[in-house]
């Protein structure tokens, strides 16, 4: 695949993962195509390591399958370490009231 491929490949597939885990990310269509291509290659690498498939080989559905795969991964990742670090949450409030 080439670039723009890429690219369109990377906004599809980060605009699917963010639709199915809807809640406050960060950015706007830039970090969108980043978490696509970055699930992408994670959705590739999990996909070849689990089920011996090719990975993201191509504008199909099985990649797209694993680019939105990698990309749900990438965002809950996100979210998890995003919530640990974001001043008045539940965590920060029990951590602050133990000290």
């Amino acid at each position: 695949m080439n670039i723009i491929t890429w690219i369109i490949f990377g906004l599809i597939a980060g605009a699917i993962a963010k639709f199915l885990m809807p809640g406050k990310d960060p950015g706007g269509w830039i970090v969108t195509i980043v978490l696509g291509i970055a699930g992408a290659l994670l959705g590739g690498r999990i996909g070849s390591a689990l089920w011996g498939s090719a990975g993201v080989t191509g504008f199909n559905f099985r990649s797209l399958g694993l680019a939105i795969f990698g990309s749900i991964i990438l965002l809950g990742i996100y979210r998890l370490f995003a919530r640990r670090s974001r001043p008045g949450t539940p965590s920060s409030r029990d951590h602050d009231r133990a000290a």
